[in-house]
């Protein structure tokens, strides 16, 4: 390289500062969409029942999925917010937005359908990128076990990897020979 040209790359430590940042956005996006439902959930699943209305789907249906629809945003939200359990609870949003995706497209709300996509593509990075969420709790946890593994942990692995070559080595000598 010549005296003018810098090296333009991804540095590790940004690539975890944005995954923090966008993890905690989506993890509060969530939790107060279902935290300020929190003291009308009934007036929110009435709504979705009268939204749905005109679809095949059996309103009871429609009752029971919007009944969990608050508490599952809330829960998830708070766990992807402080980053505990987040691949988990990014799957488990992941579930959610599948099913408000089939509703919401069945009744051809396309615009919203939309809106939902990019919810979608924000959880597939999150869930994509998961190795990048060390400023977590889930984070913290893994440094404070790998802490307190004993040493020797490594160099048993390595000796089971060792003795699985080995035993491998002389089962295909003895099949081919």
């Amino acid at each position: 390289m010549s005296g003018n040209q810098t090296n333009i790359g991804l540095r590790t430590r940004d690539i975890v500062a944005a995954y923090t940042l966008l993890r905690i956005v989506v993890g509060v996006n969530y939790f107060n969409h279902g935290f300020v439902r929190l003291g009308n959930i009934s007036g929110f699943i009435n709504a979705m029942v009268e939204r749905m209305q005109d679809s095949f789907i059996p309103e009871i249906l429609v009752r029971m999925n919007a009944a969990i629809v608050t508490p599952v945003e809330l829960i998830v939200g708070l766990l992807i917010t402080i980053g505990l359990f987040t691949r988990s609870a990014l799957i488990a949003c992941f579930c959610l937005m599948v099913m408000l995706m089939y509703g919401i497209t069945i009744i051809q709300d396309w615009s919203t359908a939309a809106e939902q996509l990019i919810y979608n593509i924000t959880l597939f990075i999150l869930l994509a990128g998961v190795g990048y969420n060390t400023i977590s709790i889930d984070g913290w946890l893994s440094r404070k076990r790998t802490q307190k593994r004993p040493v020797d942990t490594v160099d048993r692995k390595q000796e089971s990897v060792t003795r699985f070559v080995k035993n491998f080595s002389s089962l295909k000598r003895s099949l081919f020979d």
